[in-house]
């Protein structure tokens, strides 16, 4: 190439032959293609068009001039990132002609973006179409579980990670278990080892979370974080899933798919258990609010019962029920009285008869009045019994008719009593308004409510 930037042809074909177009394009392609077996194209990308088959067809420009560029598949499937059309970009390949069109185009074996790396460019991109099918949402995530049985750990068994994860596991709660499925972190295949392993674990159904780690180190050595495979792979396990990848200032894709991101692998072992001196301390607390909880209520539920035993008709209700009971203590008094006279006139009359056995036969008159005396005590007994039935009947009448004018009786019939908000009992419709706040009394409490209209 000149220093003018154009092609510089130094054969001259013989002016008297006469060549097909075929051979023409074949004899510049030749020479075009050994003279310009490698070169660097820097421009803008427009007409970008992939093939089905896997092929890259684009024209990369500059303000004044254009050139075809072809990608092929074997090289397009090493690319980081998407190309897109207004993207600057350098491309390294060589100049050739296509014959179909005899026009000059550039095989391209790499491209790169202008300024950001092809790693960063790849990054934002899928990072923008994930984010686009809302794979970031924080609805989507699953809620990690405060003290996991057993912890699924995928990382490279020989990498710092996995010492400083168990140590502080060791440390912070014994009982947790372990399971670790090897991985390689970098390279080429460590996505596709972290998604078996994901896939893995959530067949076995054996852990209850999932922590992805590995150490800090540079953008190339955490780029297999940031494949798509590996991001919908953790957006499918049934089991939440903790990234712990790289230094706090490091970020991944799969940071932004993962339930969790801890910032190191240390911390992703801080977050996923909780100490045991943190569960007794927080059960400790617990216990002492449901403490306090418990004798608010009672005190609440106290002075309900002590508002509604100083209302009215509670208040009639047990004026009702004391009126009774002091009725059955005087019929009780007035029994054990009458009982107490008919024994004493028992008595007298025995002591009559006692005074007359001096001028009668003794054996006969004590025989007479044995038998009076027999007689006497059934009557009395006979009498006794009699009233005491006729006075049980009656009490348990009593009862039964105080049972029915119990309020609380007909509570648990079904029925309620309705109360204004100055506490009276509400026996008409009319004495209630619209929007006026009611208390409707049943069986097992109170319930409030307000007028929405009258019925007529």
């Amino acid at each position: 190439m000149s220093s003018e930037g154009q092609l510089d042809f130094t054969f001259q074909p013989p002016r008297q032959r006469i060549w097909t177009v075929r051979e023409l394009v074949s004899a510049v392609r030749t020479h075009v293609e050994r003279a310009y077996a490698e070169v660097w194209v820097e421009g803008e990308i427009s007409n970008y068009r992939p093939a089905d088959s896997g092929h890259l067809y684009f024209t990369l420009k500059d303000d004044t001039a254009q050139v075809r560029v072809v990608m092929f598949r074997s090289q397009a499937r090493l690319l980081r990132f998407r190309p897109q059309a207004g993207m600057q970009v350098i491309a390294r390949g060589r100049v050739t002609i296509y014959d179909a069109r005899g026009e000059l185009q550039v095989s391209a074996e790499y491209l790169e973006p202008k300024g950001a790396g092809a790693l960063q460019v790849a990054f934002e991109q899928l990072k923008a179409r994930l984010e686009a099918e809302g794979l970031f949402q924080a609805e989507r995530k699953r809620t990690i579980p405060a003290l996991p049985r057993r912890i699924g750990l995928i990382t490279s068994p020989r990498g710092a990670a996995v010492r400083d994860i168990m140590n502080i596991l060791q440390r912070r709660h014994q009982s947790a278990g372990v399971l670790i499925y090897p991985a390689q972190v970098q390279g080429d295949s460590a996505a596709a080892e972290v998604a078996a392993g994901l896939r893995f674990l959530n067949r076995l159904r054996e852990v209850d979370v999932i922590i992805i780690a590995r150490g800090g180190g540079s953008v190339e050595d955490l780029a297999a974080f940031n494949d798509e495979a590996l991001a919908r792979a953790v957006v499918a396990s049934r089991i939440p899933v903790i990234s712990a990848v790289g230094h706090e200032t490091d970020f991944t894709i799969l940071d932004f798919v993962a339930d969790l991101r801890a910032p190191t692998p240390s911390a992703a072992a801080e977050l996923v258990i909780r100490s045991r001196q943190e569960l007794e301390s927080q059960q400790e607390t617990l216990r002492n609010r449901l403490a306090r909880a418990m004798r608010y209520q009672l005190l609440i539920r106290r002075q309900h019962l002590a508002d509604a035993a100083r209302h009215r008709v509670f208040t009639r209700m047990m004026d009702a029920i004391r009126t009774r009971q002091q009725r059955l203590d005087d019929l009780g008094y007035r029994l054990a009285t009458s009982a107490r006279e008919q024994v004493g006139s028992r008595r007298r009359r025995v002591e009559v008869a006692s005074t007359a056995l001096r001028h009668r036969d003794l054996r006969r008159v004590l025989a007479g009045i044995r038998r009076d005396l027999h007689a006497g005590t059934a009557a009395l007994a006979a009498v006794a019994r009699a009233r005491l039935l006729r006075n049980r009947s009656r009490l348990e009448r009593s009862q039964a008719r105080l049972q029915g004018l119990s309020p609380l009786s007909a509570l648990q019939r079904g029925y309620a009593l309705v109360f204004d908000e100055h506490g009276g009992l509400i026996k008409d419709p009319h004495q209630v308004d619209p929007g006026d706040e009611i208390r409707v009394r049943v069986s097992q409490g109170e319930l409030s409510a307000t007028v929405k209209h009258r019925l007529p």
